[in-house]
């Protein structure tokens, strides 16, 4: 009958030799990848040779074969390692590549400075943790704090899962709190006679009409997409005989690649949104003026391709005026669609389904819309200009 192998993380019995050299200890252990194998250390004397090989078993056990991750690991290594995954997770598609090149600047900019040379099994505590977050919410703000804490979680998880170490330290920090914004969001929704004025000042307003913020200001009003999603609509995704206009996707700039577009969030961000009449024939005006095409972009830049949000929010703001608007940021469009919709009776849920709002808990906490959407929210935004 065959032996029975040795547990995995496990060693046999430990056997000594002595030679010219001193003592010599020697023990099988099985490895994570279920292969046995011999591990040797030596000594001046027998007891010394075998406590020598008892801390390297140890420590052998505390890791998986090929990770070269343990408690004595520089904090920057583990870090390393960490950010690969990440990049492979975004490879997939598990992950954002807006998130990667966020991590990847706060890592490099802060915490990389901060706890390189430390070993992550004994130098990385949460009282070190602590001073750190707590000086950077001090210096930086509470969102580069806050994105900090998410890295050092993720750095030190990464060490957890390879056995390093027992527990997150991470998790025994305390909250990163910001200050409670004035209202709900901080910012109110537009009224009636303020939408009215607002798109009279960008219809006036050359470079405004140049970068289509009145056409893009009445899309944002009608469905309450984000400013994102609106320019990554394709002529692909609307039905003009239907009313309705898929928004599955969202600008963003990637290093090295450029702008693209990348799918939304979650599942409930991915959704069918039904048009009032007025912006169905705003988009038909705009797609016989750009000479019917069949695909790109619904609101495109000069060369017909992707156009950056963050640049198309830097030319609202200069556009909107110093007087009156100067509060109006792309976000007010948004808080306006969803405080319509509530004013018209429609339900916490069907609002968070047309914001693409997951819990209408979120809806109603920040703004007062998950798949195809109840022709209600339309037939609401039929008085809106």
């Amino acid at each position: 009958m065959p032996r029975k192998p040795l547990p995995i993380g496990t060693y046999g019995e430990i056997r000594t030799h002595q030679d010219k050299r001193g003592w010599r200890a020697i023990a099988n252990f099985r490895d994570m990848d279920g292969v046995t194998r011999p591990v040797e250390r030596r000594g001046r004397s027998k007891s010394a040779a075998i406590r020598n090989l008892k801390i390297a078993l140890i420590e052998r056990g505390k890791r998986r074969v090929g990770t070269e991750i343990n408690a004595d690991s520089k904090f920057e290594d583990v870090a390393r390692k960490w950010l690969a995954m990440v990049e492979r997770l975004v490879d997939v598609g598990d992950r954002s590549p807006t998130t990667l090149d966020q991590y990847r600047s706060v890592l490099n900019k802060h915490v990389i400075p901060a706890f390189a040379e430390l070993r992550i099994g004994h130098e990385v505590t949460v009282p070190v943790l602590e001073a750190f977050l707590q000086a950077t919410r001090t210096n930086k703000g509470v969102g580069v704090a806050k994105t900090a804490r998410s890295v050092l979680s993720g750095v030190m998880g990464h060490a957890v899962r390879n056995q390093a170490l027992d527990q997150n330290p991470v998790r025994e920090t305390s909250r990163l709190e910001g200050r409670r914004k004035r209202g709900k969001s901080g910012r109110r929704a537009l009224t009636r006679e303020e939408r009215v004025q607002w798109l009279a000042q960008l219809e006036a307003d050359e470079k405004a009409t140049r970068w289509d913020l009145p056409d893009l200001s009445r899309f944002m009003l009608a469905t309450g997409v984000r400013i994102g999603e609106a320019q990554a609509v394709y002529w692909a995704d609307v039905d003009l005989d239907e009313a309705l206009v898929d928004v599955d996707f969202n600008v963003v700039r990637v290093k090295g690649k450029g702008l693209i577009r990348k799918s939304t969030k979650t599942e409930y961000g991915e959704r069918t949104l039904p048009l009032p009449s007025w912006a169905v024939e705003m988009l038909r005006h705009r797609f016989t003026e750009a000479g019917e095409p069949s695909d790109g972009p619904v609101f495109p830049d000069s060369l017909g391709r992707l156009r950056d949000p963050s640049n198309t929010r830097r030319v609202l703001r200069e556009t909107r005026g110093s007087e009156g608007f100067a509060w109006v940021t792309s976000h007010v469009f948004r808080k306006t669609a969803a405080t319509i919709l509530d004013e018209a009776g429609l339900t916490p849920r069907l609002i968070a389904d047309q914001l693409g709002h997951s819990r209408p808990s979120m809806t109603q906490d920040v703004y007062m819309g998950r798949k195809a959407v109840s022709r209600e929210t339309a037939d609401a935004m039929e008085g809106v200009i």
